[in-house]
């Protein structure tokens, strides 16, 4: 995939809110570059100072991946509700990082052992999924908890589900990720 054009993409989109003159021109794109018309799911990350700024994304492929980079670097940049919005100022030093999310695959696990021996630290994002609630994160996360135990409590407490919600077997995803800086 052309790296700089998807990071090129999501900074305009960003962009575009600070000057008006700045238009991200989706037809020339497609024609430019077709893998953009094809259904994609990304995850937009933006730190300022190593630290996590805005993260928007989408877990399932429901639209052409140009749309999906759009709307998702927008979001994280002035809809992520656990931050103000993006400033200029912050926005002339952020750092944007790309996550392209390959279709996230359901982990049939009998006890949390028979889990933790399927999921690969460093490589798999993971989807936990119960009671009409959700929570995920980037294979990213593993470099702040990298121990099994501290991900999924994390995990789990992201979710608004109890500490230990793995001993309630909730439903575990995994998907894995090109990550473009």
């Amino acid at each position: 995939m052309e790296n700089h054009v998807l990071l090129d993409i999501a900074k305009k989109s960003i962009e575009e809110k600070f000057d008006s003159s700045i238009k991200i021109n989706k037809e020339q794109l497609l024609k430019d570059f077709p893998f953009l018309a094809q259904n994609g799911a990304t995850f937009v990350t933006l730190t300022l100072n190593n630290q996590l700024r805005g993260c928007i994304g989408s877990l399932q492929a429901h639209r052409q991946l140009l749309d999906d980079l759009i709307s998702n670097a927008f979001a994280a940049a002035f809809e992520d509700p656990r931050f103000y919005e993006l400033t200029l100022d912050e926005f002339k030093k952020v750092k944007i990082e790309i996550s392209i999310l390959s279709t996230p695959v359901e982990v049939i696990y009998t006890d949390i052992e028979d889990l933790k021996s399927k999921i690969k630290p460093n490589i798999h994002g993971v989807i936990l999924q119960k009671d009409g609630r959700k929570s995920t994160f980037l294979p990213q996360v593993w470099e702040q908890l990298p121990s099994f135990e501290e991900f999924f409590s994390h995990l789990c407490y992201k979710g608004s589900f109890e500490p230990n919600c793995l001993e309630f077997h909730p439903h575990v995803f995994t998907y894995e990720v090109n990550k473009i800086k």
